[in-house]
């Protein structure tokens, strides 16, 4: 059967490999263009293109799928068409130029976390494991019947960054075997069942933190928001990137006067209070500065070695 591959970001690359080692015929690329990047802007291919282009692999760049992206598929004429983060909206036209339909791998359980931001929401509402999910491509966001789930649960350093990878891999080699068993006309779908929830991409106010949260709400903001938009606040009016965090409870009872937002040194230990604990923050990265060990920051300048300060 021949496969149209529709992808651009690193975390789509391993499924493209994945439906190549299972000996899918895959027969082209579909990808967003070259972007600008690094200080100097160079114009850099997808991370899908360049492993596409090392393949041998036809690759059709396209901001959106217009009437030069649709010839472009038809001269392929592929018979099935797998999705994995292609960045752009499919219409009808797109939908039916191909027998088998188009396979996106979802990085939820469906209908859970319909969107563009699924790990990273579900990390932030505190799940302990993740899902993945491959379906036919409707109209609608994320709506199509379901062929196949799998799981992956989420280990006490896993971060969004982390499990993407993790599910891109195992969901790669599921999505391969969707694509046979349509192959072999033994798939059989299954509407989506349950109450829809919703993954709207992350901005840069979601890795905000609010102090007065409780710990382990903010440790979970965490996991979402690695290895992007990352999490941020303010000290003294300016912002100030932070990583590694991890709730902890109060160290003693002096712990109880402390308002949400002070931080402390606690022996190596950089100490947030929270609404109902203490944050821990492994590293820190002050405004024009590089991110360092927070005990490190604590200590340059006498800043906490002798009192604490508030993040805002």
């Amino acid at each position: 059967m021949r496969v149209l591959y529709a992808g651009t970001p690193e975390i789509a690359v391993a499924p493209l490999e994945a439906l190549i080692e299972a000996g899918h015929d895959v027969v082209g690329v579909l990808t967003r263009p070259d972007a600008p990047l690094g200080r100097k802007r160079v114009l850099t291919p997808s991370p899908v293109a360049a492993r596409a282009e090392e393949l041998g692999l036809p690759v059709i760049r396209a901001h959106r799928y217009d009437d030069e992206a649709h010839a472009a598929v038809l001269r392929l004429a592929p018979e099935a068409a797998a999705v994995v983060a292609y960045g752009a909206l499919l219409p009808r036209r797109a939908l039916e130029a191909v027998p088998h339909g188009w396979i996106n791998l979802h990085f939820s359980r469906l209908p859970a976390w319909r969107g563009a931001a699924p790990v990273q929401r579900a990390l932030m509402a505190g799940e302990t494991v993740l899902w993945a999910s491959t379906f036919l491509i409707e109209e609608g966001m994320d709506t199509g019947p379901v062929f196949d789930v799998l799981s992956e649960p989420v280990g006490p350093e896993d971060t969004a960054g982390t499990m993407l990878r993790r599910l891109a891999v195992s969901g790669g080699r599921m999505l391969a075997g969707t694509l046979g068993e349509i192959e072999a006309g033994t798939a059989r779908p299954r509407p989506q069942e349950g109450e829809p929830t919703r993954a709207a991409k992350l901005v840069l106010e979601d890795g905000r933190v609010d102090w007065a949260r409780p710990a382990a709400g903010i440790e979970a903001q965490a996991r979402g928001a690695t290895p992007e938009p990352g999490l941020w606040t303010t000290l003294e009016g300016q912002r100030v990137k932070l990583a590694g965090l991890r709730a902890a409870p109060p160290e003693d009872d002096d712990d109880a006067a402390r308002v949400p937002g002070e931080a402390r040194l606690a022996g190596r230990e950089v100490r947030v209070r929270a609404a109902d604990g203490d944050v821990v923050v492994a590293r820190i990265q002050p405004a024009g500065k590089k991110m360092m060990d927070a005990a490190d920051w604590a200590r340059g300048a006498g800043r906490l070695t002798h009192g604490s300060v508030r993040f805002a």
